[in-house]
């Protein structure tokens, strides 16, 4: 649920989503996969159709499971499944809208436990093996619970001095710091002090950060949006961030053109080099168009590039974005038109297309498995 929704059809949105999740007793199957690295693709689906799905791609033998969590477990996954990830070979799977995250077995997809107790969860951070986090889009408070218990401990206020109550994103962390960035109507980096459990403080950004790295030099980087023409909260011109983990300090701001779209932060293995998806208008014999590219600079450059890594000749959505850790493959899901079921592209980190293949409806998010997550 990467797009904006008005609080009131969130609202809404709660009250119906039981009904998106099935419960009921459907065929299972028996899917086990070996150690051969593999990668979750999580398909959010339609808002309020319950149609999110994850799917399992085999890296080295270049097949794809879909549909995995239902076929397994005889039950769907639920109302806009967000995000995954895997700590000590248990898999959590985010699904925003039905307000869970799912604990799996990343060998079988056989479900352990549902997390509940949630507003709009959407990523999970493990700050050791008995403390993770989990933001939220709408609770205005971090959820934190114990992996090994798997039960909810505490929840930490998200609002700083009475000034701001920010919803919460992607989270990195320095130190004894946790980082997060605060999207829906929002300018802000939030800071988490994990010894104490608390919203110590925030970096200021642009409107609307949409995802957060870190870099082998302690950088945080983190892209704007920009808002929206028409928002209530205003529009600018998205940009690019690079933050001083330690000090905390704005180093350099990469400024987009006005009408740009900026999303999907990631970094090579190395952690040397950034990837992000940067949407621009263009023209089409004589059409106004709006296409997304992929885009890759050092983490030493002090401009950006001029020409993109992955070109988009369509006008289809390049909606996420993932670059292996241990390969530096650059993934991107293509969510085509939000209604049909999506599309994977796999790519050499010289940028030569290795693969091709279609997954579940509006494929978001991404999850390596190399077994010693």
């Amino acid at each position: 649920m990467k797009k904006r929704l008005e609080l009131l059809l969130l609202l809404l949105a709660g009250l119906l989503s039981a009904a998106c999740m099935d419960y009921g007793e459907n065929e299972t199957e028996h899917i086990a996969v070996d150690d051969t690295p593999g990668l979750f693709i999580v398909n959010e689906g339609n808002f309020m159709y319950g149609t999110g799905s994850l799917s399992y791609y085999d890296i080295a033998n270049r097949t794809v499971e879909n549909n995995v969590f239902l076929r397994t477990n005889g039950i769907k996954l639920g109302d806009v499944a967000q995000s995954m990830t895997i700590h000590k070979g248990l898999g959590y799977v985010v699904v925003n809208n039905s307000s869970v995250i799912y604990v799996i077995d990343i060998r079988t997809f056989e479900l352990i436990k549902i997390l509940k107790g949630f507003t709009s969860p959407r990523y999970i951070h493990f700050v050791n093996d008995e403390k993770a986090y989990v933001t939220d889009l709408y609770a205005f408070a971090i959820t934190v619970f114990n992996p090994r218990t798997l039960e909810i401990t505490k929840r930490i206020r998200t609002d700083i001095a009475g000034k701001s109550s920010p919803s919460t994103e992607q989270m990195v962390q320095y130190g004894k710091w946790v980082f997060t960035n605060c999207w829906s109507y929002d300018d802000k980096i939030l800071v988490i002090d994990t010894e104490t459990d608390t919203a110590e403080g925030y970096i200021q950004v642009g409107k609307q950060p949409t995802s957060l790295v870190i870099d082998r030099n302690g950088k945080l980087w983190t892209i704007t949006d920009g808002g929206y023409e028409g928002s209530p909260y205003g529009q600018e011109a998205p940009a690019l961030y690079r933050i001083d983990a330690a000090t905390r300090r704005v180093e350099q701001v990469f400024p987009f053109e006005m009408g740009d779209r900026g999303s999907e932060i990631c970094m090579n293995g190395a952690r040397d080099s950034i990837f992000f998806i940067r949407s621009r208008k263009e023209y089409d014999n004589g059409r106004e168009v709006s296409r997304d590219h992929i885009w890759k600079m050092s983490v030493e450059d002090t401009v950006l590039p001029t020409e993109p890594f992955l070109t988009n000749a369509s006008t289809n959505h390049w909606y996420g974005l993932a670059v292996d850790p241990n390969t530096s493959e650059v993934y991107v899901a293509d969510a085509i038109d939000y209604v049909q079921p999506g599309f994977i592209y796999r790519y050499t980190s010289r940028g030569e297309r290795i693969d091709r293949f279609q997954v579940g409806v509006i494929p978001g998010a991404f999850c390596f498995n190399y077994f010693d997550n």
